[in-house]
């Protein structure tokens, strides 16, 4: 790609909305550890990075290889758990910020001899042309850090950890100081429980349950610090992450909510119902944004997970589980309803009859906008297929119903209208036929929009030919 087109890209990345840029990152992580399109889903990823990062010196990042990076080696096991710091927040995630200043503090006052021996090692190993001993050396980095942030965090004398921990860096390094230090220390497992998961499972039927399930059988990754990460990791493997829920059910041995609480595994429940509330806050800045180009995907996840979780657990409406899911279903339903309601009143805009006399003071039909108006159309049509799930049964139907009845009967009155008025008119009234064929395809179908528009053709015909013959 031209460094024209990185920079055009780079310009359109940075215009998105900080959620719309976690769905991108996320969806693009996920593609490539399905394998998919691996060339260009790494490099938009490392460009949305740059921007999230506010990273805009290619030479400085292509100035050293991502191999010959000391804190990029240090810090890989974490690169599956990393999210930008302007994004929700949830156990089993580290923020990508965090990273930099306790690079910083090891160098500095937590590790320093270790860091000191682990970049001298990559001196030597790069002076060699080989790559021996480099696992070697960044294990034992690795654990020498995991080491010192275990130290530094334990509470000896409250005063003295509150200042060595001020030194690192601000609260949120610090909230996530124990993740990086359980993670880096936790490395072999979390390394082995990826190697032993499909690259994707398409749905976590009882058999593959049981394979995840021994998958995990790991003392280390049971403990309250590591258990986040490797659910976060499993969900990275699912078709449709909402179902990790299933893992808590079945080791609950039961669906109440209680129960399943009750358990280590409820924290899977947590995870779920964050990530249908970050991917609902998605949604609705997208609709405000009038992109609609993945609401119907988003529409497909939430609906999944909203059903899901309302079947598959026996939530109480007074919990806090429940309370949060009625919360999601109900930012849902508003954020589709105020869009729904509007696009009749955008559709008679452009459709509605006018007097001759009017037309010449009437606003220009714009192409741009019947195209708008026309996915509007279409997001009405989508959200029908998830109304009853998603509390926007009755407004999507009855919208939707209004829709096909008025465009039926403002396609049939324009293409007559073609027949008859001044030129001027006849050519105002042609460009509404054109936009009422163009929302009757979505409507109706190929063949009733082919229909009317060789209505409107012979319409137009037919006028012409008696205006020859008189």
């Amino acid at each position: 790609m031209s460094q024209t087109s990185t920079e055009r890209l780079r310009e359109y990345l940075a215009q998105l909305p900080p959620q719309a840029q976690a769905l991108l990152m996320r969806e693009f992580e996920r593609a490539i550890e399905r394998g998919e399109d691996v060339a260009v889903a790494n490099f938009v990823l490392e460009q949305l990075r740059k921007v999230v990062r506010g990273t805009e010196n290619d030479d400085d990042d292509e100035a050293r290889p991502r191999t010959d990076d000391p804190a990029r080696l240090l810090f890989r096991p974490l690169e599956p758990f990393l999210v930008e710091s302007n994004f929700p927040m949830r156990a089993g995630q580290i923020r990508r910020t965090s990273l930099t200043p306790v690079w910083q503090w090891l160098g500095r006052d937590g590790a320093p001899e270790a860091a000191s021996a682990f970049e001298a090692a990559l001196a030597a190993i790069r002076q060699s042309g080989s790559t021996a001993g480099l696992e070697a050396a960044t294990r034992k980095f690795q654990l020498a850090a995991a080491e010192a942030i275990v130290q530094v965090a334990t509470p000896v004398q409250g005063d003295d950890r509150q200042r060595a921990l001020s030194r690192i860096g601000p609260p949120n390094v610090v909230e996530d100081l124990l993740s990086i230090g359980a993670v880096l220390r936790a490395r072999e497992a979390i390394d082995t429980l990826g190697s032993r998961l499909p690259g994707q499972i398409r749905a976590l039927t009882p058999s593959q349950l049981e394979m995840v399930t021994a998958a995990l059988n790991v003392p280390s990754l049971q403990t309250p610090s590591l258990l986040p990460f490797a659910l976060s990791l499993i969900m990275q493997r699912l078709a449709a992450p909402w179902q990790i829920i299933r893992l808590a059910i079945k080791m609950a041995a039961s669906d109440d909510e209680i129960r399943v609480a009750a358990t280590p595994y409820g924290i899977a429940v947590t995870i779920a119902l964050h990530d249908l509330s970050f991917l609902t806050a998605c949604l609705r800045t997208d609709i405000r944004r009038s992109q609609f180009d993945n609401v119907g995907e988003q529409l497909k996840v939430l609906h999944d997970g909203v059903r899901g979780l309302r079947t598959e657990l026996d939530l109480r409406n007074d919990s806090a589980w429940g309370r949060q899911l009625t919360s999601i279903r109900a930012e849902i339903s508003n954020s589709l309803q105020s869009e729904i309601e509007s696009v009749p009143g955008r559709v008679r805009r452009i459709l509605r009859q006018r007097a001759d006399k009017d037309i010449a003071s009437a606003p220009k039909i714009d192409a741009s906008e019947v195209e708008e108006i026309a996915a509007l159309i279409d997001f009405v049509a989508v959200c029908r297929t998830y109304a009853s799930e998603l509390a926007i049964n009755e407004v999507t139907l009855r919208t939707y119903s209004d829709l096909q009845h008025y465009v039926e009967h403002s396609t049939e009155s324009l293409v007559q209208t073609l027949r008859g008025g001044d030129t001027k008119a006849r050519a105002y009234r042609h460009m509404q036929t054109k936009a009422a064929i163009r929302f009757c395809e979505i409507l109706f179908g190929h063949d009733y929009a082919s229909l009317m528009n060789r209505a409107a053709e012979n319409a137009m015909t037919g006028e012409r030919k008696a205006s020859k013959a008189g």
